[in-house]
């Protein structure tokens, strides 16, 4: 679902639901929580890591774009909460931009100043779960209308189809 955010300027928040059968909603946070292993299923990652700055994790994170677009970074905090509400176990993930003097812009990547996620886990009733994430971000520059089509109509669906077979590899991995 695409919505457009604010009206006159041309950016997009994202929410998104769906169902992974067969993906315990805690698998999925761990899953979802993991950089070591993103790096190994994502495709669009080039760089990932988490570092401490004055005491708070903060995380880089470069994604690839398609020549001849420039990459984007982000640097960000994120948490995860698993809370209990009237008996349903549900994971929460937040996350938003930071600006973080220790990890300066690097020449050629275009930083993503303005980034929020949140993501939310639950069980399905069965053997999967079901997830609701919003997620809004201004890329800067100029984004082509297909690259913001292609994210709507492919990338995002692939995202979780993606997610689900990196959460049935997990547990072969670690």
């Amino acid at each position: 679902l695409l919505i457009p955010f604010p009206q006159q300027s041309g950016l997009y928040e994202y929410k998104i639901f769906g169902g992974l059968a067969d993906v315990p909603p805690k698998l999925c946070a761990d899953v979802y929580m993991d950089l070591d292993f993103r790096k190994e299923w994502d495709q669009y990652v080039k760089e990932l890591y988490e570092e401490t700055y004055d005491g708070e994790k903060v995380i880089y994170w470069e994604v690839k774009y398609p020549f001849p677009l420039s990459n984007r970074d982000y640097v960000y905090i994120r948490e995860c909460r698993e809370m209990d509400v009237d008996g349903r176990k549900i994971w929460v993930v937040l996350a938003k931009s930071v600006a973080v003097p220790q990890c300066p812009e690097k020449p050629g990547i275009i930083r993503v100043k303005s980034y929020k996620q949140s993501l939310v886990i639950e069980s399905d009733g069965k053997a999967g779960c079901k997830v609701y994430m919003y997620y809004f971000d201004n890329p800067g520059g100029n984004i082509p209308s297909w690259l913001v089509n292609w994210a709507a109509k492919s990338g995002v669906p692939a995202f979780l189809k993606d997610i689900q077979k990196a959460c049935l590899n997990y547990s072969k991995s670690t």
